[in-house]
This record gives structure tokens, sequence and C-alpha cells, in this order.
């Protein structure tokens, strides 16, 4: 393929032609060798969904979200996998391909957004399944389905600004990744998975407005469960978001030079 069919180096044409390839690189890899391929990407969720609707559905009373359960789950747990996949693949985004990081004249940025958007390809392509038990469950699709294009678009904006952040710092200090793993499993059950935001009492659900996955998946939500909208959460999730890919790019400007030495 010529360079004048991807664009002159540099050229924005020619950094999204590279962030496809490596993107497509990235898929084909992990599904190469797996037997059950596609089904994978969505096995996490389910049987993290189905463990959380046996507990707060059969073993106790469950007191917080909205029927049907596993809807209200699943709506919220698979972009959590997108984030928690994400954020996770983060610490070893330049470690895991050092020589070619140093040796590539692409902006070092394309080794994040290529994990934020293979992840995100995953996350839809699971949502089929969500798609399936809503379906079978009988929840009502309404008008806050049109939200759901902002959730993503917030979404990704909120992972590539942590990505430039959290990948290169891994690189100067090598024990971010484990600290990294620890902060995920707190925001998993600090963020509004297996409930929602109008759950949280008192001061509780004022600090979820500086939790950008609150507002994040209740736009993920409102198409089934208009209830739970949330327009300080959401205001505050975007605000975070963009906030967060403002200094993801200054931060990362600042300590490549310190990333590529140290490669």
């Amino acid at each position: 393929m010529t360079s004048a069919t991807v664009g002159t180096p540099g050229s924005p044409r020619r950094y999204l032609h590279s962030l496809w390839l490596l993107t497509a690189r990235d898929l084909k890899v992990r599904y190469a060798t797996s037997a059950l391929g596609y089904l994978w990407s969505v096995l996490d969720p389910l049987v993290m969904s189905g463990i959380y609707w046996f507990v707060f559905t059969q073993i106790f009373n469950r007191g917080v979200g909205e029927n049907p359960y596993i809807v209200f789950l699943i709506t919220a747990l698979l972009p959590w996998v997108w984030f928690n996949a994400a954020v996770s693949d983060f610490t070893r985004a330049f470690n895991k391909d050092a020589r070619l990081v140093r040796s590539t004249s692409i902006p070092r940025s394309i080794w994040v957004n290529r994990i934020v958007l293979s992840k995100g390809i995953e996350f839809l392509c699971s949502l089929p399944v969500l798609i399936g038990f809503a379906v079978f469950a009988g929840a009502h699709a309404g008008w806050g389905l049109l939200w759901f294009p902002l959730a993503v678009l917030l979404q990704a904006m909120l992972l590539v600004g942590l990505g430039l952040i959290v990948a290169p710092l891994c690189v100067l200090w090598a024990d971010l990744e484990r600290t990294t793993r620890l902060v995920l499993r707190a925001l998993f059950y600090a963020s509004p998975v297996i409930y929602g935001v109008k759950d949280l009492p008192g001061a509780f659900a004022d600090l979820a407005v500086i939790n950008p996955l609150a507002g994040i998946f209740t736009l993920y939500r409102v198409g089934f469960f208009p209830d739970q909208w949330d327009t300080a959460a959401v205001v505050g999730s975007a605000c975070v978001s963009v906030l967060v890919l403002v200094l993801g790019v200054l931060v990362f400007r600042r300590l490549e030079p310190a990333v590529l030495k140290e490669l």
C-alpha cells in the first residue's frame, strides 16, 4: 500500500490508518487461538451479572436497582468491563511493545488509543447480549436510548485521558501496575454497577458527582430505566471526562521523553 493511499507521515489520515492496523492486530491476536472467540467478550460480564442477580434476588431481599434486575446489571457491567480491561492494559501499554514504541515515528499516544478502540469494539460487539436479555426479561426501551452514543463518547474520552496518564507512569514506576489493580477493585464498588445513583444515601449521592462513571452508567441505563436519570451525575461526568482528557494530554507530553529513555 503506497503512502499516498494512507496519507503523508504525521498526517491524521496516516495516524488513523496505523491506529486501525494496530487495533485489528490486537483483536486477531486475542481471538486467533481462542475456541470460544467472541463469547469471551461477553462471558465475564454475563457470569458477574448472574452471580449478582442470584445473590440479590434469590438469597437476599434486594433494596437497590430496578426490575428487571438482570438488565439493570448488564447495562452497567458491559461498559465496566470495557473500562476495567482498558485501564488494566494501560499499565502494560508501552512495556509490551517497547522496541516498536522506541523505533516508530507514529505519535506514541497511539499505543493508548489502540487499547481504547479495541476494547471499545469488544464492548459494542457485546451489546446483542444486552438486547437479548432486555427482550427476554421484558424491559421497555424508551427515548433515553438516544443518550447511549453520548455515554460511549464520554467513556472513550475518559479512557484516553486516563491512558495517557497511567501508561507512562507505569513505565517510570512499575509498582503502579499493582496499585492500579487495587484501585480498580475499589472503584467497582464505588461506582453504580450493582446499584444506581438514586440508591445512594445522603452525602454519598453528592460524592457520586465526582465519579465520572456514575453519570456515564446513568446514560447507559436511562434507555431502559428512565427514573435513573440524575442531572448532577451526568454533568459531573461530562466535566470530569473532559478535564481528565486535557490533563492526560498535558501529562503525556511532559513524560514522553522520560518514558522513551526508560524503555
